[in-house]
């Protein structure tokens, strides 16, 4: 079967997600050299290492996909969006605020978000790129939580909760205007543009939805941290 011919929105789609897998590779990158300036435990830190390497891995197998839709551009990476700053106090303040915000909420969404982007996709190159990322999201997922049950155990326990309860709000915030923004097309796409690995916007809302629902009111509660006022107070 002759490979569909890919939209611009595919080929903007693809290139965006090569640009997204930069960055994610950078802040992790930047975070592991904190888990090593904290003593974190070196298994955490091979993870940190590990996750690394699958971002660039995937923004690799995305750049393929991109090139096969057709893509000629090069990705644009702003650079000041590649890496993370610490703010004022404690290197474990800004270890919790990238745990929390970029890996339990981002990487722990990510996972049902890629296997919906897979479920329709047909076209080979796209088809093993959502693959190996959604098997990858996983341990990335898992990764964020065992790490923010790590430091909820030191010693700093008590100020570093209060910045993810305080904070969680902004964090849900940021992660609705990504996914699903107000006033966001909420019809469908062209199944020529599904069997490449897109989605349409309506698909991204309920995924937020069922994430809440299932990961991150109960994973949070773990913790002792109400994700669902913090999801009321983010809206």
């Amino acid at each position: 079967m002759a490979r569909p011919v890919a939209s611009n929105g595919v080929r903007g789609e693809w290139l965006r997600r090569v640009e997204a897998e930069y960055r994610s590779a950078a802040i992790t990158q930047q975070l592991t050299l904190w888990l090593i300036q904290i003593g974190a435990s070196p298994d955490l830190i091979r993870a940190g290492l590990r996750i690394v390497s699958d971002e660039l891995t995937h923004a690799e197998m995305s750049h393929r996909v991109y090139t096969a839709a057709k893509g000629e551009q090069t990705p644009k990476l702003a650079r000041e969006t590649l890496g993370a700053r610490p703010q004022e106090g404690p290197l474990e303040h800004a270890v919790v605020r990238v745990a929390a915000d970029v890996f339990c909420l981002g990487e722990t969404v990510a996972v049902p978000l890629f296997k919906e982007l897979r479920a329709v996709c047909e076209v080979p190159a796209a088809r093993r790129a959502l693959d190996r990322i959604l098997r990858d999201e996983v341990r990335h997922r898992d990764f964020g939580w065992t790490l923010v049950g790590w430091l909820f155990e030191t010693s700093l326990a008590p100020a570093l909760r209060r910045i993810v309860v305080d904070e969680l709000p902004t964090y849900f915030a940021r992660i609705r205007r990504s996914y699903a923004p107000a006033g966001a097309n909420r019809g469908g796409i062209a199944p020529s543009d599904a069997v490449w690995g897109l989605m349409p916007a309506a698909k991204y809302a309920d995924v937020l939805l069922r994430t809440l629902e299932r990961d991150w009111i109960p994973r949070f509660k773990k913790l002792d941290v109400d994700a669902e006022a913090a999801w009321a107070q983010s809206g």
